[in-house]
């Protein structure tokens, strides 16, 4: 017959077990979203971030655009979802980055300061590790542009810690190719623009009537 105090004690093992599980499972998931932070300042080790670096087929001046203007202007539409500016000065925001992950969405929390037109600084506020600073450099190529991308991640308590930088870091930034094609889509749009300016100036003056002023204006919208 069945110890009941031996029966007792092996169901209260079960339930410390599966409870312990399921509050494992639930500080892994907070990590993963961002939600929680474990800055205990506890063993810190710091791995590097990049460097990468990027050419691309635009001037520096609308490298930097395309990535400040998200930020500092008005977030467009399609980046809505992705991006959340808190705060918002002259040359630095508080802003909130959505990243789906396996299921779920990670939020990190983030300052981004602007020095243009060649630095962006990125430093963590709130995330799945407690130290991460990152820059993109734009090195000015004779008209194209080199991005330039390094940073550092730490974790606090030693290897374990260490081990789950080296998951987070797989997955860290990496933007410098999205801000690649869309400063190169936007460069060719601009000489586009120049090319009809052009045109249409040139068009004008074989007809006695020269809009060279007025095509400039618009390309300086356009180009801005």
């Amino acid at each position: 017959m069945p110890d009941p105090t031996r029966t007792v004690a092996v169901r209260r093992g079960s339930a410390r077990l599966s409870l312990a599980t399921l509050g494992g499972v639930g500080v892994w998931a907070m990590l993963v979203r961002g939600a929680l932070t474990l800055d205990l300042g506890l063993g810190r080790r710091v791995r590097p971030l990049g460097p990468q670096r990027v050419a691309i087929d635009a001037s520096r001046q609308v490298v930097f655009d395309v990535v400040a203007n998200p930020y500092l202007g008005r977030t467009p539409k399609a980046m809505r979802a992705k991006l959340e500016v808190i705060e918002r000065g002259s040359d630095m925001v508080l802003a909130a980055h959505h990243t789906a992950v396996r299921g779920f969405v990670a939020t990190t929390v983030e300052t981004v300061r602007f020095e243009r037109p060649e630095v962006v600084h990125f430093r963590l506020v709130r995330g799945p590790v407690p130290y991460v600073v990152e820059r993109f450099v734009l090195h000015d190529r004779s008209g194209t542009t080199e991005l330039e991308y390094r940073g550092e991640l730490g974790t606090d308590l030693w290897g374990v810690g260490s081990l789950w930088g080296a998951l987070v870091a797989r997955r860290w930034r990496g933007g410098s190719s999205g801000v690649a094609r869309r400063a190169e889509g936007r460069s060719r749009a601009t000489v586009a623009t120049l090319v009809v300016a052009e045109e249409a100036r040139d068009f004008d003056v074989g007809r006695g009537r020269c809009l060279e002023p007025r095509g400039r204006r618009f390309l300086g919208r356009r180009g801005a």
